[in-house]
């Protein structure tokens, strides 16, 4: 198992970008992409269904996936929400850093959390 995950959750459109903020202000997620338009075709109770959702791509800490499991149950509206976690063998060594939540130095500047959040706030 691999220290680092991609997790994969399809949501209703409305109430993907909630659920990522959750994610990530809570600390289960270092990154969360929407993808706001994706249609599923799936087999429930029966019958073929479709939908219009959205494609949240998770990235964090595999460490972190029960957690991050049992908080979308908590906040999802699906009887049965898809969570998919696929494990990252290798990337970029200070992107992977900072998803562990290292501090990071890139050419002569420190960038941390509370530097990343400044940032942020500013745009």
């Amino acid at each position: 198992m691999s220290e680092h995950s991609v997790t994969l959750i399809t949501a209703p459109t409305q109430v993907a970008e909630q659920i990522a903020v959750t994610l990530v202000e809570e600390r289960l997620a270092a990154c969360v992409n929407i993808i706001e338009k994706v249609r599923s075709v799936y087999w429930w109770q029966g019958q073929t269904e479709k939908a219009d959702e959205a494609l949240l791509v998770v990235k964090g800490m595999t460490a972190k996936m029960d957690e991050l499991i049992a908080r979308v149950r908590e906040i999802h509206p699906y009887e049965i929400p898809e969570v998919i976690s696929l494990d990252i063998q290798t990337g970029n060594k200070d992107y992977l850093d900072w998803l562990s939540g290292k501090e990071v130095v890139i050419d002569d500047i420190d960038l941390d959390d509370e530097d990343i959040a400044e940032e942020e706030e500013e745009k």
